[in-house]
């Protein structure tokens, strides 16, 4: 289906139909299918909802960027067009971005929290500066296949391609999908998010963070100081994976989400 936010159609997959609802948000450059193995095994006891964000997948391309803010207003108006309260919200990298966004527009529709390879802290002035050329070079050039290449090839463990070539085929054809102003939009949006360090003390539900123990853009220890910051924090690492544990190690990142599914919200 898809869902109006105004100027952005939003596609959503939603699978199962039970009362408790788990939201599962994307990283950057792919789509919701990244959480396959996690919402065939999680729609069995909870509802999953995976949308695509606003440029992203399915979802339409409208002019950036695209503020973390407004992909968090996006995921507010799927809750409502499904009519959903409440929910825990899960992120992967950039996903995880709009899901701290998302607890800092409306903290009471947030019943737990996860943060999947990715970081409350915002973008220095090297890495925003690296963004806006990349965005820059896809505005320009309108092909996306070297960078999409480029990202997968940082993203996953040594090795994991020779031992497992599904799994980066399957990366891979999810993120060639993406039309290149969608990313350029998305990697400008990335540049200007605020720090969430603020909000982190107010977070006082569950919060589980998830790392890739061979992750080169987040090593463990950032990992671990991250959700120290957290009143109530637990940390968990893929051991053999790097920034894409859910397809390095998906069995690991679901009885991680299914753990955290079972935290009370108020304990």
């Amino acid at each position: 289906m898809k869902i109006r936010n105004d100027d952005a159609r939003i596609a959503v997959r939603v699978d199962g139909d039970a009362d408790e609802t788990i939201v599962l948000i994307h990283g950057f450059p792919l789509a919701h299918e990244l959480w396959d193995a996690q919402a065939n095994a999680l729609a069995r006891r909870f509802r999953v909802v995976r949308p695509d964000l606003r440029g992203m997948g399915s979802s339409s391309v409208i002019d950036g960027p695209y503020l973390m803010e407004a992909l968090a207003s996006d995921i507010a108006a799927v809750l409502d067009a499904l009519a959903i309260e409440r929910a825990t919200l899960v992120g992967h990298s950039l996903g995880g971005y709009v899901a701290l966004a998302f607890a800092r527009m409306y903290a009471e529709r947030l019943e737990r929290l996860a943060l999947v390879c990715s970081r409350t802290d915002a973008d220095g002035a090297e890495r925003a500066a690296w963004r806006n050329a990349r965005a820059e070079e896809l505005e320009r050039g309108g092909e996306s296949a070297a960078f999409v290449r480029e990202m997968l090839e940082a993203s996953f463990a040594p090795g994991t391609r020779e031992r497992a070539p599904e799994r980066y085929a399957r990366a891979e054809a999810i993120a060639l999908r993406n039309d290149p102003r969608g990313l350029a939009a998305m990697l400008r949006g990335m540049a200007l998010r605020d720090d969430a360090a603020d909000i982190v003390p107010d977070l006082t539900m569950p919060v589980l963070a998830i790392g890739g123990r061979l992750d080169p853009s987040l090593d463990p220890a950032q990992v671990r100081a991250m959700a120290e910051r957290f009143p109530s924090a637990r940390v968990a690492f893929a051991e053999a994976s790097g920034h894409l544990p859910m397809l390095e190690e998906p069995e690991m990142v679901t009885a991680a989400l299914e753990e955290l599914m079972d935290a009370r919200p108020g304990g």
